[in-house]
């Protein structure tokens, strides 16, 4: 298999359609690189963190969460009482949220639709939306780019 250049800079920059670099083996790492991404953003960094080690925050009495932030994400582990409400708000993040035990009802989007353990939903950047825990939920969100509010305690809507 014949080896792969790299982009030089003047082609990453240029106005061409970004394409993906096909995987190399030879000499390379082999792992998938995407073309047109900036080269000189601050590098991410490897960590491992167990839940136990993060912050639990008591929001208010039937809402708690941790999150960990990376370079562009952040994921967040949030439990919540049942009857514990999370008031309608809207944000520039992408979230997704999958249910790890209980459910949520949402109200998003004109729709009422209820999420149960091992369900996924996907809600786009500046989507109003409220939810109601139905029974006692753990649920991970993941959040991109990183909530800036939460990470200020700029949120007042949720305490």
């Amino acid at each position: 298999m014949p080896k792969v250049k790299s982009a030089s800079p003047s082609r990453a920059t240029s106005k061409k359609k970004a394409r993906r670099a096909p995987i190399s083996r030879g000499g390379e790492s082999g792992v998938f690189r995407q073309r047109g991404v900036p080269a000189r953003r601050a590098k991410a960094e490897l960590r491992h963190i167990p839940w136990s080690s993060v912050e639990l925050e008591q929001l208010n009495p039937l809402l708690q969460r941790q999150f960990v932030v990376g370079r562009d994400i952040m994921v967040a582990r949030v439990l919540m009482k049942k009857g514990c409400i999370v008031p309608e708000h809207q944000h520039i993040n992408e979230q997704v949220t999958y249910i790890l035990n209980g459910a949520l009802k949402f109200w998003i989007d004109g729709q009422e639709i209820v999420v149960n353990a091992g369900e996924v939903l996907t809600i786009p950047s500046n989507m109003p939306h409220k939810a109601e825990a139905l029974a006692d939920t753990v649920d991970l969100d993941v959040f991109t780019p990183p909530r800036r509010d939460w990470m200020e305690k700029d949120d007042r809507y949720l305490r």
